[in-house]
């Protein structure tokens, strides 16, 4: 059971909010204050165990549950649901897959990167249609994403991207030219260069920690026990050991089926150590800003935005008119190490402030109220699965690179067909059964992860120089899934 709104007994809400703006955004406004929900203290019994109380976890139930209302359900939380990447990410609801559309075909074959494509552009619809047939007022706008393309290397790559996505014939990208950009858009090119961007329409903004938080109420409204400051030891065919946070000897769950949903904090655990590396990724919230501000920026609600920068940055208009953004540069920690330190570095709080102010000059003196971060999940070849074996009834799904805001409910109806060993086109997708190979042990992993975060700062820094397609970029872009 959960204890009733505004019944806290410790500082544990206190804490969670600090983990971002959204969970933050929760308690303000009222709707929730992060009260645990019960812990699992003695051993038990489901049809189905799943380890982590995210996104994954959560549509996965979902879609079980809606299959089959006689399901006994379980899902198993070290902390909150929403606590990890699902309530912390940029709010982008999008089509994006890790691995590119080309990236996929040459793996896979062309047909199957087309139905990829689909199935991931259905899945934006899929998140929005299921919130407001649950009720989940999720801020969720579908208004696209913005790529602003700021020097000539950037305008071609724009091009190139939209020609690409048109090949599969199932996007449908635009280029907008100087004058559209410079039209709507308080966005100007680097030096005296002319702006450019891409237009996809497949993507929505979202409030994320309203979304998850939302979805846990809404499986438990499905039948499904939901088990907070629960953590998992480790889990085999047919059962998970757990113990609860606040106390409480070891105990463990039967189950007949296991699905193992952990991403960035997978690697805790000795059996995903090296399956899954942990990337920090950070973000900036801004105060909120008027309404001239924003007619000046153009940015509208529903539409999110990035650049075609080689270190990843991404952003959005809030509901209540705040810049939400985020971006990469924190480093990888040896060991796959994680601790509520590395979520907090200025240095790259500063650069995401700097970077903000550059691309949008109207926000050249606006506050920033929240600072954020947190890891998600990068697999080896940066293809994201959704996996399930019959004969254990162990399955995994995860290794979304920061794209896992709409693939989760992807991987929890993909999942819901594998398991109830269904044979439709969900369970034919060339992610269904996919399997990443291993990291490399230490020090080769931290050598690799570390030099590659430094090859994308040195890339946009050669093609400012250069003004040429970066050699650095292209040398790296067939690890990363292009």
């Amino acid at each position: 059971m959960r204890r009733p709104l505004h019944q806290t007994t410790d500082g544990a809400s206190a804490a969670y909010r600090r983990s971002s703006f959204w969970l933050d955004d929760l308690v303000v406004s009222g709707r929730d204050d992060l009260a645990p929900r019960d812990a699992l203290t003695a051993d038990a019994r489901f049809d189905v165990c799943l380890v982590g109380g995210g996104l994954t976890a959560l549509w996965t139930a979902y879609s079980l549950a809606k299959a089959d209302p006689t399901l006994r359900i379980a899902v198993l939380e070290r902390e909150i649901s929403g606590f990890g990447a699902s309530g912390r990410n940029g709010g982008w609801c999008s089509a994006l897959f890790p691995r590119s559309p080309g990236s996929l075909e040459r793996e896979h074959g062309f047909d199957a990167a087309v139905a990829m494509r689909r199935a991931m552009v259905d899945t934006v619809d899929e998140v929005g249609r299921v919130a407001r047939l649950e009720g989940i007022d999720c801020d969720f706008a579908r208004g696209g994403t913005v790529v602003f393309a700021r020097t000539e290397v950037q305008r071609d790559a724009a091009r190139a991207d939209v020609a690409e996505m048109r090949r599969f014939g199932v996007d449908r990208p635009a280029y907008w030219d100087a004058p559209t950009i410079r039209g709507r858009f308080g966005v100007t090119g680097q030096g005296d260069e002319t702006p450019g961007a891409m237009f996809d329409p497949a993507c929505a903004r979202v409030h994320p920690a309203k979304l998850v938080r939302g979805l846990a109420r809404v499986v438990e409204s499905l039948g499904v026990s939901v088990f907070e400051r629960t953590e998992v030891v480790d889990w085999a065919a047919g059962r998970v050991r757990f113990r609860a946070v606040d106390g409480g000897k070891e105990g463990t769950v039967s189950a007949r089926h296991v699905i193992v949903a952990l991403e960035g904090y997978g690697p805790q655990r000795p059996r995903m150590r090296r399956r899954i590396l942990p990337l920090y990724s950070l973000m900036i919230a801004t105060e909120p800003l008027s309404d001239d501000v924003w007619d000046e920026i153009g940015v509208e609600h529903g539409q999110t935005f990035s650049d075609y920068r080689h270190l990843l940055v991404y952003g959005q208009r809030t509901a209540d008119n705040r810049f939400a953004f985020g971006g990469r540069g924190a480093r990888y920690h040896w060991g796959s190490a994680l601790d509520p330190a590395f979520e907090r570095v200025d240095q790259v709080f500063e650069h995401l402030h700097h970077a903000l102010r550059d691309l949008f000059p109207a926000a050249g003196d606006t506050s920033i109220t929240h600072r954020w971060g947190g890891p998600l999940g990068v697999p080896r070849d940066w293809h994201a699965t959704a996996s399930y074996n019959p004969r254990t009834g162990v399955g995994f799904a995860g290794g979304y690179v920061g794209d896992g805001l709409s693939t989760t409910n992807l991987a929890g109806r993909t999942l819901a067909d594998l398991v109830l060993e269904r044979d439709t086109d969900l369970t034919s997708l060339p992610w269904a059964n996919h399997r990443s190979p291993l990291w490399e042990p230490e020090p080769l992993r931290f050598a690799g992860a570390n030099l590659g975060i430094l090859g994308m700062q040195f890339a946009d820094v050669e093609e400012r120089v250069t003004k040429r397609p970066s050699l650095a970029a292209r040398l790296i872009a067939p690890l990363t899934g292009h």
